[in-house]
């Protein structure tokens, strides 16, 4: 077992305030932030990351689109009749037999175009906006699932565990602790990769320490070594006692770790995040072989991850805790539009996200990606919903938190999106299908969106929007790269049809996206400038 980093710190550092998006945790009262999160409960989340970069459009593939794509990306676009059909708008790649089944069963959903403004294009950079949620331009040390934990064990890790907390809060199956579960002074996740061989770490003596800088290190490093020991034994005692009963597909690296996952769960542990991984998906070249665009990297990844989920789901369901356990994937970002001419993708914006579980909201949320007739070389799928929506949205949902306290944990703007249906309320939040199948912008909508007007046009041209209710209303317009080029609407709007012009005299010709916010709605429209 390893921990990813013992954080070098004073003990001064350890009373700084936790700052978000320009809000600071501390500055909440102590009681309402308790009071703001469902401590009882027994659920679990167990994120999947995806490094390297997801090919969103290789993986659901806008089938309204598909021309388009045929002019983009030829040489690795997937046959028509290899897909595997969903409706006459949406099909999943064909290696995804398993999520496809998990999809027809009703236990599959997929959030099409997540990402953030202002998309930034490197590895590392995207990757710690991801599991901190911070803003493009804002650089944040703790993580999303940190800070929620931050709230109800203020002081960890002095005195963990213990009676009321003997169980990990969050368990990495790796070699690296997720940066998604790091708090202020400690990561709240063990990292593991045999629960089943967990080998105590040499605890260092326990003679005085200095009172000095030095010091304070090695009091915090004999710490964190008992407290990993006294991990270890709670989930080694649950892997034993607990049961797998699915078969897992030999030699899947992911379905591996979530057959620990489910372990685990199964024995008793109480820990309330898993995250696992698979990595591979920056794929460059190669993401096909030859003249079969079915075969390849990104279809072995693919294939990988449906596999593994679909037994993950199964094993829940003969063990009996299905409706104890959600999943999500995500990854850094999507590819381009445009292939390259090594049979790959480069990398991009937006890209579909997966919810799994007994407990959610099954089909499509928002609605194909909209491809350029001439997608720029740079050109990303641009944003439909922002990641921190979908975040903020499992812990009101899952974990119990206020909504007042989700804003202040990721951002002031959060709006709220029904992904899931937890299975003991038995309702279906805010009216949302609750069958599989594509999800109607307007049937459940308080936007009717009637696009903008020219399209394509020269210098300006106005966008319509209709509200079924009066509310706070973000309207902006982002470029082919994800960069946000003009906020041109930010205020309460009353109910009715309303008009927006957009002036782009200095902005070259190219693909534009309006990206229209309101009553926790999002929509995303593609505009072109000509010469």
């Amino acid at each position: 077992m390893k921990r990813r980093k013992f954080i070098k710190t004073t003990s001064a550092a350890v009373t700084l305030p936790v700052l978000v998006n320009g809000m600071g945790i501390q500055a909440m009262a102590k009681s309402s932030l308790f009071a703001a999160v469902n401590d009882e409960s027994d659920r679990v989340l167990v994120l999947i990351q995806l490094n390297g970069g997801n090919d969103g459009l290789n993986m659901v593939v806008p089938m309204d689109q598909y021309d388009k794509l045929a002019n983009a990306r030829s040489n690795i676009l997937l046959p028509e009749s290899s897909l595997l059909k969903v409706d006459d708008l949406v099909s999943f790649h064909p290696a995804m037999t398993g999520l496809k089944n998990l999809y027809d069963d009703g236990h599959l959903s997929v959030i099409h175009s997540v990402g953030y403004p202002n998309q930034n294009r490197s590895h590392f950079r995207s990757t710690d906006i991801w599991t901190s949620a911070s803003e493009a331009d804002e650089f944040v040390t703790t993580g999303w699932l940190g800070r929620f934990f931050e709230l109800d064990n203020p002081t960890y890790p002095d005195g963990y565990p213990n009676d009321t907390n003997p169980d990990p809060f969050a368990i990495t199956i790796g070699s690296l602790v997720s940066e998604t579960c790091q708090g202020t002074v400690s990561n709240f996740s063990l990292a593991i990769n045999d629960p089943f061989n967990l080998n105590p770490l040499a605890a260092g003596g326990d003679d005085e320490v200095p009172d000095t800088p030095y010091g304070d290190e090695l009091t915090f490093l004999r710490q964190t070594i008992e407290q990993t020991n006294a991990y270890s034994e709670v989930i080694e005692t649950a892997a034993n006692m607990g049961n797998s009963m699915a078969t897992y597909p030999d030699g899947n690296r992911l379905g591996e770790q979530l057959r620990n996952v489910a372990l685990l769960i199964s024995g008793g542990l109480k820990t309330k995040v898993y995250v696992v991984s698979l990595g591979g998906f920056d794929t460059h070249a190669n993401q096909t072989v030859g003249n079969d665009p079915t075969t390849g990297t990104h279809a072995e990844l693919l294939q990988t991850l449906s596999d593994a989920i679909h037994a993950f789901q199964t094993d829940l369901q003969l063990l009996g805790i299905e409706e104890r356990v959600v999943g999500m994937t995500f990854s850094e970002f999507g590819r381009r539009i445009r292939s390259n001419a090594s049979l790959g993708t480069d990398h991009g914006d937006a890209a579909p996200l997966i919810v799994f579980g007994n407990c959610i909201n099954p089909g499509f949320i928002g609605t194909n990606p909209e491809i350029p007739d001439a997608p720029e070389v740079g050109d990303g799928v641009a944003m439909q919903h922002d990641f921190r929506d979908v975040y903020g949205s499992m812990l009101k949902d899952w974990f119990g938190v206020e909504e007042d306290t989700v804003r202040t944990l990721l951002y002031p703007d959060f709006q709220y999106m029904p992904v899931l249906n937890p299975c003991d309320d038995g309702t279906t939040p805010n009216d949302w299908p609750n069958t599989p199948g594509p999800y109607n912008p307007n049937k459940y909508s308080v936007i009717v969106d009637h696009g903008n007007y020219p399209n394509p046009f020269r210098e300006r041209t106005q966008i319509e929007f209709e509200l079924q209710k009066e509310g706070f209303v973000q309207l902006s317009v982002f470029n082919g790269m994800g960069q946000k080029i003009e906020d041109l609407v930010s205020q309460n709007l009353y109910s009715g049809r309303h008009r927006v012009r957009f002036n782009a005299t200095q902005l070259p010709p190219g693909n534009y996206y309006y990206h229209l916010r309101a009553n926790g709605e999002q929509r995303t429209k593609l505009m072109v400038k000509v010469r």
